[in-house]
């Protein structure tokens, strides 16, 4: 009974310890609790942000990517510029020699008309030594009459011939310069075409530039804030490890606090029990050896019934562990594999002629040029029209100049044939034969007939039928 006691006061003591700890647990885990909920929401919001800056780089991405196109546009608009600059000058060189022959030509033939008139009235106008009719009654007979006349005829046919064609020359040459001057004005309508292209693809550079800087300031403060939140997550990291290690070493202590006072609770217990022991041995030495006998049997028996009871509780809660341990049940998620397709597509040979292509062509003759355009009546530039043109007969083309000197197969001027696709620098157009082309050529004269293919050097000739 006496040890039944202690023990009872030596549970109560290490009771009022645990609720003591249990307490000091509490707060602690008030704290350690909101230092957790802090790093979660910062983690949230961390991953929030994370998922901006990749979105953003994607479309920083994803813009300079078309910056990168807009500017090898730009470099080849340039070059073309350049190119169609020296084209120009050339044209002007053939302009001012053209002029230069017509002057010429002229002259001589003012000269060659004098010359005529002068001999005209030398042979058949009176007063001249040997006019025309002095030489008619000069004659010996009729044979060298009709020779004499047949002379005069002879002088006035080649004269007359002579004439006609210094006038047929003159009559080239100033068509020519009509020519050239046409070709010349043509080709400085391109150069302001490409001249404007140039100008809006700098604005387009401009804006998208402006855009990615844009782009930049954005990740500059998603970046920072993803900075804060990691600064946060740390911090909360550290006040966690900090309550986790504090709470540890405050039960620690409580616990050997307990112990200790249940161990001198016990000891101070002991020891009024063996003082009681001696004080009744003392008083009734008679029954001592029963008395000790049956209270060693006692004891036995209760220390073999607590041993038993202790025993069999611990065997009572590692059952109870093990159970709800193996109670818990864990699921498997089943995955399922997505059908993947695939779409394969369908890619058009395209049907016609080449003649089919030019006699189609003519048809939007008169209608309007614009850049950037494929509409073949309300609008097209040079391979725009070249690329809509194509597309009546199921052939797929670039909108690009540049581009469509690839397409299809390369041919020589000696081999051209109507339909086929003649390059310039900057410039495309379609032959349709008699060394003509039709093409869209610029804002003043539209999608228009050109009367001379090789008005500018021509890059390549591509044939695709």
């Amino acid at each position: 009974m006496l040890k039944h006691r202690i023990l009872k006061k030596a549970a109560a003591i290490a009771m009022a310890a645990a609720i003591s700890i249990s307490g000091s647990t509490a707060v602690m885990a008030s704290a350690l609790d909101n230092a957790r909920q802090e790093k979660e929401k910062a983690e949230q919001n961390l991953n929030s942000v994370n998922s901006n800056i990749q979105d953003i780089r994607n479309k920083q991405s994803s813009l300079q990517s078309e910056i990168n196109a807009l500017d090898a546009e730009l470099v080849t608009t340039i070059a073309n510029i350049a190119v169609i600059e020296d084209e120009i000058k050339q044209k002007e060189a053939e302009l001012q020699q053209a002029k230069a022959d017509l002057v010429v030509a002229q002259e001589t033939e003012a000269k060659q008309y004098a010359s005529m008139k002068e001999r005209i009235s030398y042979m058949y106008i009176n007063g001249g030594e040997i006019s025309f009719f002095n030489a008619l009654l000069g004659a010996n007979d009729f044979a060298d009459a009709l020779k004499r006349v047949q002379m005069f005829n002879s002088v006035y046919k080649y004269d007359r011939n002579l004439l006609t064609e210094y006038q047929e020359t003159e009559r080239q040459i100033a068509a020519l310069i009509d020519q050239i001057a046409e070709e010349e004005a043509d080709m400085q309508e391109e150069q302001r075409s490409l001249e404007e292209q140039k100008s809006a693809l700098n604005v387009m550079v401009a804006k998208k530039s402006q855009e990615m800087d844009n782009f930049s300031a954005k990740l500059a403060s998603a970046q920072a804030l993803a900075a804060q939140y990691k600064e946060t997550i740390e911090q909360q990291n550290r006040v966690i490890a900090e309550e986790v290690a504090a709470q540890q070493r405050r039960e620690e202590e409580a616990r050997r606090k307990a112990e200790a006072e249940a161990a001198a609770a016990a000891e101070r217990e002991a020891s009024r029990s063996s003082q009681s022991s001696r004080e009744d041995n003392s008083s009734d030495s008679g029954n001592r050896d029963d008395s000790n006998s049956g209270s060693s049997e006692s004891s036995s028996g209760s220390s073999s019934s607590s041993s038993s009871s202790s025993s069999s509780s611990s065997s009572s809660s590692g059952s109870s562990s093990s159970g709800s341990s193996s109670s818990g049940s864990s699921s498997s998620g089943s995955s399922s594999s997505g059908s993947s397709s695939s779409g394969g597509g369908s890619s058009s040979s395209g049907s016609g002629s080449g003649q089919a292509v030019a006699n189609y062509a003519c048809n939007f003759i008169g209608n309007p040029y614009v850049w950037g355009g494929e509409s073949l009546t309300n609008g097209a530039d040079c391979s725009g029209f070249v690329k809509s043109v194509y597309a009546h007969f199921g052939v797929s083309l670039p909108h690009s100049s540049a581009a469509q000197r690839s397409v299809g197969y390369g041919v020589s001027a000696s081999d051209i044939r109507p339909g086929d696709i003649v390059c310039y620098s900057g410039h495309v157009a379609i032959y349709i034969g008699g060394g003509q082309i039709v093409h869209a050529s610029n804002e003043r004269t539209g999608i228009t007939i050109g009367g001379n293919y090789a008005y500018r050097s021509v890059v390549a000739i591509r044939r695709v039928f």
